[in-house]
C-alpha cells in the first residue's frame, strides 16, 4: 500500500512540474531575492553582536556577512550596489568593534556601542531594500 501512494505521489508531482505549478515565485523576482538576503544578512549580524561571546567568532562572523554582501554587491545595479557597499562598511566597522570586545564573559560590554553598530547595519540594510525597490 505505501509503494503505491509514493507512486501516486510522484505522479501527482510530476503533473505539477509538467502544468508549471512547481515554479518558484520568488526567485522570479531579483529585488526580492536581494532583499531576502539583506535581511538575513542584517538580523544575523546584529543578533551576532548581541549574543556577543568569543569576540574572534563574532568578529569572524560579521566578516562573513559582509563578504556575503560583498558577493550581493557584484549582481546587483549601480544603486543597490552602492547601498550594499555601505551595508557592507557597516558590517566592516561592527567586525572591527567585535575585536575589542572583552574576552572575559564576565567583562562589562559596551551596550550603547553594541547598539550603535547595529543600528548602522539596520539602516544600511534598510537603505539597501530601499534602493532595490526603488528600481
Amino acid at each position: 500500500m505505501t509503494s503505491t501512494a509514493l507512486v501516486f505521489a510522484g505522479a501527482l508531482l510530476l503533473a505539477g512540474c509538467a502544468a508549471g505549478g512547481a515554479t518558484a515565485t520568488p526567485s522570479a523576482d531579483p529585488c526580492e531575492a536581494v532583499q531576502s538576503e539583506v535581511r538575513d544578512i542584517s538580523n544575523g549580524a546584529q543578533n551576532a553582536l548581541a549574543a556577543g561571546g568569543d569576540p574572534a567568532e563574532v568578529q569572524s562572523t560579521l566578516e562573513d556577512y559582509s563578504t556575503r554582501v560583498s558577493e550581493l554587491g557584484e549582481t546587483t545595479d549601480d544603486a543597490v550596489s552602492t547601498e550594499l557597499e555601505a551595508l557592507a562598511g557597516a558590517l566592516d566597522d561592527a567586525a572591527e568593534f567585535a575585536a575589542t570586545l572583552p574576552t572575559d564573559p564576565e567583562a562589562e560590554v559596551d551596550a550603547d556601542a553594541v547598539a550603535e553598530h547595529q543600528t548602522a547595519i539596520q539602516d544600511a540594510a534598510t537603505s539597501a531594500s530601499e534602493a532595490c525597490t526603488a528600481e
